[in-house]
Formats: structure tokens, sequence, C-alpha cells
């Protein structure tokens, strides 16, 4: 079974991986040059660098403004700095948040807010600027988690912010199997951002080391066309629930070692990763462009706008019934993802906190499926979705 993600890790490469050897230092410094930024420091997961960020921002006790269609991931980062989310909608016929909106959630409370770009697609820096015009004391993170490096009219989305976040976890355009990463080019948000790191986190562990070794081969393996279909019937039974599931409804939580720094050997990993970020992006964007150019017609589908920045974590197609696209493909042997599943206002722990709605958003759920972009996709693969989506199913 083709599944939905897959890492740019051969097979081949498994073991010259376990073998690879490297530094944190030495992936920040990688990282720092791909996005030519003064800094770039590296964190375990991409929401214990958004916790310790606003820490490093010394925000506590604060309303923080973030999308109300996004990871659950970016409110419990929040949660666990001491302060709030609120949340705003997105905007009409986009999976971004509404900064017209966000304007209006923002007051004296507000501490920052977090400007998502989503599955690839930049954020409009003209509307960031009149946000800021309006708020100048509300700062800017840019959360890039699922659009690294991406560009809204030739200018680079992360370098328009205080700081901006990035997660690494196998689903990312490139990973560290693990592990999130800041840039910025303020020195002193850089060195305070260390000084947390180093106040907050414990040091990796040899047993941690072991962990993700071991994480990396299985995950690997598991996500190889002829194996993957096997997962996928394991996972309908619930018993990889522990493994892939990452959210509860009724928990604000982090993952246990959350708290302890990344591993030298993730670092290696990401180190390699970062080599590879031109061919990778290229490769999507170009089955991005395939899948638009032979989809463009079909009226029972909302496409994805193209844009030159767009780095494309996702194509994100819009069908009445999500569900009815993941069978039929399942059963050619192709896995269609649904990013979100859920709404974040809607989850019992966040049913309270304050949320600008329009009434997008949650029609977004159970209406969306990703189609395939990663190298495991050849054009052929390409071919049979496309004419699978064509389909008014």
């Amino acid at each position: 079974m083709i599944p939905r993600l897959l890492p740019a890790i051969k097979i081949s490469e498994l073991a010259l991986g376990l073998a690879a050897r490297g530094s944190v230092p030495a992936f920040e410094c990688a990282f720092a040059r791909l996005a030519k930024t003064k800094h770039a420091i590296a964190f375990p997961y991409g929401r214990t660098a958004l916790m310790c960020l606003l820490e490093a921002l010394g925000l506590k006790g604060r309303n923080i403004i973030c999308p109300s269609y996004t990871c659950v991931v970016v409110p419990h980062a929040i949660t666990y700095a001491g302060n709030t989310p609120v949340f705003v909608d997105c905007a009409k016929d986009s999976y971004l948040m509404d900064l017209e909106l966000a304007s209006q959630a923002a007051d004296e409370s507000t501490g920052a807010l977090v400007a998502t770009s989503f599955f690839g697609e930049p954020v409009s820096l003209d509307a960031i600027s009149a946000f800021s015009a309006r708020h100048p004391n509300v700062a800017i993170i840019q959360d890039c988690a699922h659009s690294f490096f991406c560009e809204d009219a030739g200018r680079a989305v992360h370098k328009h912010s205080i700081a901006t976040i990035y997660g690494l976890n196998i689903s990312k355009i490139i990973t560290s199997v693990f592990g999130g990463m800041i840039t910025t080019d303020n020195d002193v948000l850089a060195a305070n951002l260390r000084k947390v790191r180093q106040a907050r986190l414990l040091p990796a562990t040899l047993g941690k080391s072991i962990q993700r070794r071991l994480y990396f081969v299985t995950s690997r393996l598991s996500l190889s066309p002829p194996v993957y279909g096997s997962v996928k019937w394991l996972s309908s039974f619930g018993v990889l629930d522990r493994f892939i599931r990452y959210y509860n409804d009724a928990v604000i939580d982090m993952p246990r070692d959350y708290l302890m720094q990344l591993t030298d050997f993730e670092a290696a990993i990401g180190l390699h990763q970062c080599m590879l970020y031109d061919t990778i992006v290229a490769h999507r964007r170009g089955l991005a462009d395939y899948y638009h150019a032979e989809l463009y017609e079909c009226t029972h589908l909302r496409l994805p706008a193209p844009r030159p920045g767009h780095t494309w974590s996702h194509y994100t197609v819009g069908v009445d019934k999500a569900e009815k696209y993941v069978a039929a493909a399942a059963k050619q042997g192709i896995e269609l993802g649904q990013m979100l599943e859920y709404f974040i206002p809607d989850m019992q722990v966040y049913a309270h906190h304050r949320h600008l709605d329009r009434s997008v958003a949650r029609n977004y759920i159970g209406k969306t499926v990703n189609l395939p972009l990663h190298a495991g996709v050849t054009l052929s693969t390409a071919d049979r979705i496309v004419d699978l989506m064509r389909e008014n199913i």
C-alpha cells in the first residue's frame, strides 16, 4: 500500500543512518544556513520549542492568538507555558487564519500571535504587517512546521517575525526523526532561548538515543509499501493507537520526554535531511503542479490555489465526503490522508476558551483529503490518484 506520508530516507540508508554521527550544534548551524538566519536553536519537539519561546519572550498569564484550524499541540504548548490560547477561524475559502478577525481578538492582554502557514501555503505578509501596525506590542511568531521556508511574493515568511517554529517529526517535509527548531535573527532572544533550554531541559540519555534509533528503523520499515498494508490493518483495530494517536480530546498533555534535549543521533539525521531539502521540495512542487493541472476542471473538487512560494507539506483537496475517497483509494492500495480530524474549539478541553468563529474551519472537518506528495509517489501512481479523484464519488 502506498502510504500518505513517507520520509525522504531510503531503506538502503537505514544502516548508514544508524551509524551516522552528528551533533546538535552542527545541525543547528546547517538549519540556520538553510533558513538564512543568524540563529537556529534545536528542541526535542516543535511544541517544546513553542513553550520555551513563549517563556524566553517573558510571556506568562497572557492571551496567545492561534488558529482554530491547526494541530492541537499548538494550544497545548501555549497552555503549558502558562498562557491562554484564543482561537481564530480561517478566512473564507482558505485554510489559514483570518488575520482581520485576529485583529479583533487582540487586546491589552494579548502577548503574541501564532501565524500558521498551513499545508505549505504562506500567510499574507501584508496582512501580518497590517496586524502589527494596529497591535505593535503583540509579538509575531511564525509557525512553519508544515511550511518550511515558504515565501509570500518572494519574501521569506520565517524572516517576518520575532521567531519561527518548525516541527521535525517523521511526517514533516524534512525530519530529524522527532525534534523541533526555532529560527531567529534576534541576538537577545536567541541568548534567552538557549538559557531557557539549558534551565528547563535535561540532557539526552543513552536510553533515549537507543529508543530513537529503534523508532527510526521501525517507522521507516513500516511505511514501506510492501509492509504498510499490514500496518494499516492492525491500526484499524486500535492496536497501534498508543503509537500513532497524538491527542486526547479530554487531556492537555505533552510527550513524556518533552523536557529532554534532542539526541545527537536525531541531529545527524536532521543534518543529512538539510542537504536534501531542495530536492525534496522540488519533487513535492512538481507533484502538486501535476495534480492541479490534471484536476483543475473537476468541479466537485476544491483545489488549493497554487502560489510560487508554496512548499507543499500537503496537497489538500476539499470534497463533500472525505471518507468515501479514503475508502475508494484504500481499495486501490493508496492511502489518502485527512490532516485534521478534529476542530479544536469543539474539543472538551478547549470548549470554554474564547473563539472568534465565522463557521469556516468547522466545515473542513471530514471534507478534505491529502494527496500523497512524497518521493515514493511516481508519475504512474500520481495518474492512479488523479483517475480516482476525477470520479464524483
